[in-house]
């Protein structure tokens, strides 16, 4: 019997960027995907070419019906005619109503990349390499109408290491998932795993990622400078403001000279150190505004010496 509900169950997937596109893939390999929701095109790059979304792309080249509501919550009388045993939802992009919550038999799964409590909302990889974290990992959860406060089903864990940046990380994680949706799935809809309460007391927030989030404050440690950097890297990369213009440290690592916060405490050919509250970052890359990136070494042919100049 359980194995029939599998055989025949029908999954209705929501999900939006790049990090969804393993899941989609796992659930196509393995179920019955009868229909794909995304956020709408969107106008990408300088020359604002209206462009679908990775997960609506891949649904195309899979030969899965595809919708793109600007607003869920107001259309979607196409899942309702899908009729979906089970809703899945990864990095999708917009709050999903009660109406939809209660279309589905065995409910709406989540797969949120934070070990939750903590790092609800939608930058919880950001948040997790910002602040130092030594582990982070994802969760499978039931949905309800909240920022990702429903019932907990399953966690599983990985080790963050020195290099890994926001784009390795992520690919970590959207491996994860993929990997634990189908693992898992069977046992949660045949009830042999159950969702736990959530612990609110222990529950942290992880916003959107601002543009005024990507400006480097260097009163602080080396150390909470180069996570900022792991976090924003390889896009859209940390920034700095020097002689009135705006720059990007495109590769960078710890060092450990002292100096004055926020200033260039010394320089070679093809680097120059900036100094932080304590210790300071070696600087080897850097984009210059409307440029393309750039060695340290090719930067300062043109730009001449950077020794103590004040970064703000």
């Amino acid at each position: 019997m359980e194995g029939e509900i599998m055989d025949k169950l029908k999954v209705v997937f929501m999900g939006t960027p790049l990090f969804s596109v393993n899941v989609l893939n796992a659930l196509a390999d393995n179920y019955d995907v009868v229909l794909v929701v995304t956020s709408p095109d969107a106008y990408v790059g300088r020359k604002k070419i209206l462009t679908p979304c990775p997960v609506k792309r891949r649904a195309i080249e899979l030969g899965i019906p595809v919708i793109s509501p600007v607003k869920v919550s107001v259309d979607y009388d196409d899942i309702v005619n899908v009729k979906p045993d089970v809703i899945i939802t990864c990095a999708y992009g917009q709050i999903v109503s009660k109406d939809i919550l209660d279309i589905p038999k065995y409910g709406c799964i989540n797969i949120h990349a934070s070990l939750l409590p903590k790092y609800r909302g939608g930058a919880p990889i950001h948040y997790a390499l910002i602040n130092g974290e030594e582990e982070t990992g994802v969760t499978l959860m039931y949905m309800n109408e909240g920022m990702d406060t429903g019932d907990m089903l399953v966690s599983e864990r990985i080790k963050i290491e020195d290099n890994d940046n926001i784009e390795i990380l992520s690919d970590k994680l959207s491996v994860l998932g993929s990997k634990m949706i189908v693992n898992y799935l069977e046992d949660i809809i045949n009830g042999k795993i159950v969702g736990v309460k959530q612990d609110n007391d222990k529950a942290t927030f992880a916003r959107i990622i601002k543009r005024s989030d990507e400006h480097l404050d260097f009163n602080v440690s080396n150390r909470d400078v180069y996570n900022k950097f792991r976090a924003l890297s390889p896009n859209p990369l940390p920034n700095f403001i020097m002689d009135d213009a705006e720059f990007k440290i495109a590769e960078c690592q710890l060092c450990d000279e002292e100096g004055n916060a926020s200033e260039i405490i010394s320089e070679g050919k093809d680097y120059f150190v900036i100094g932080c509250a304590s210790g300071s970052i070696k600087v080897t890359k850097i984009k210059p505004s409307g440029k393309n990136v750039m060695s340290v070494r090719d930067f300062k042919n043109g730009y001449g010496s950077l020794l103590g100049k004040v970064l703000k």
